[in-house]
């Protein structure tokens, strides 16, 4: 896997059953409009504003290391919960930045496990730093957001590709670790210092580098939830697959459907984009790269 420099290779982009930074954005924006609704209601039944932060908030924030032994699952539950909606705005611009980059690299597989390794990392992090003697109580602080899983995917866009430039303009554009270094900036300000919050983005970028280094070494650490979905689709569904082998005609009638242009056609120019949302673009050949390129430049 070799660093890339310059622009995006493409301006493709999957759909979203192969989009996972979609995925996570949609998955993000649900849990905040259910979060609403629901203080919505208890402040319709119970009149007390402070009653959805007591019922409610105490069961999905991650909490302070003492009262953590009885609510375990909050490390799971953390991450998804956004109760500003500017708050939740600006961490998915900063998801799709990385995440977007991450997701053409790698394919579309490591990005959703990547961002859950990394918000519990970070919980880890964060809960195991309160173990240190003399560190300041964080009393009834509970913690809610998404911080160290975009910390996990900056960490994994510099280290996939750390001479990547961002064109903003024509001529213009910003390196990757410039503006990974602003954002890192940005989220540690916003911890006001306290370290139990430092270590919990320190907790997610580590996160994120040895997700990357794996990959580099043969292994998927990503790929197993979604091989195991496939294997429970095909399950449940089979025959849906039936009749359409390499071999069958109705198939490649199809297929040649598709118009050759100066000798590329629409049908291998979509292999290749597949190729690249599963695997990444790095996994291409000197010679599919060239096709890609040529196929571009006839558009």
């Amino acid at each position: 896997m070799k660093p890339f420099s310059g622009r995006s290779p493409l301006s493709y982009i999957p759909g979203y059953s192969r989009n996972s930074v979609i995925q996570l954005i949609v998955a993000s924006g649900v849990g905040y409009v259910s979060i609403q609704l629901v203080r919505i209601c208890i402040l319709m039944f119970t009149n007390k504003y402070d009653a959805f932060y007591q019922i409610v908030i105490p069961d999905l924030a991650l909490p302070a290391l003492p009262l953590y032994k009885t609510k375990v699952w909050t490390l799971l539950t953390y991450g998804w919960v956004h109760l500003g909606f500017w708050e939740l705005f600006s961490n998915m611009i900063w998801l799709y930045c990385f995440g977007n980059l991450v997701q053409v690299m790698v394919g579309y597989k490591q990005v959703i496990p990547l961002f859950i390794y990394s918000l519990i990392s970070g919980g880890i992090f964060y809960l195991l730093c309160q173990l240190i003697p003399g560190l300041t109580p964080v009393g009834g602080l509970s913690l809610l957001g998404c911080q160290a899983g975009l910390m996990g995917l900056a960490a994994a866009a510099v280290t996939l590709t750390p001479t990547y430039r961002f064109y903003i303009g024509p001529t213009f554009s910003l390196p990757l670790p410039v503006i990974a270094g602003v954002f890192a900036l940005l989220m540690l300000m916003n911890t006001h210092l306290m370290l139990p919050l430092i270590f919990l983005l320190l907790g997610g970028a580590l996160c994120g580098f040895v997700f990357i280094k794996l990959l580099r070494n043969g292994y998927k650490p990503g790929e197993w939830a979604y091989n195991l979905l496939e294997k429970m689709e095909k399950m449940v569904t089979p025959g849906n697959n039936v009749g359409w082998n390499k071999n069958n005609k109705k198939r490649n009638q199809v297929l040649n459907t598709y118009s050759i242009k100066n000798g590329i056609s629409q049908k291998r120019v979509d292999e290749l984009l597949d190729k690249i949302n599963q695997k990444g673009y790095n996994s291409l050949s000197a010679e599919e790269k060239d096709l890609l390129t040529r196929a571009g430049k006839d558009k």
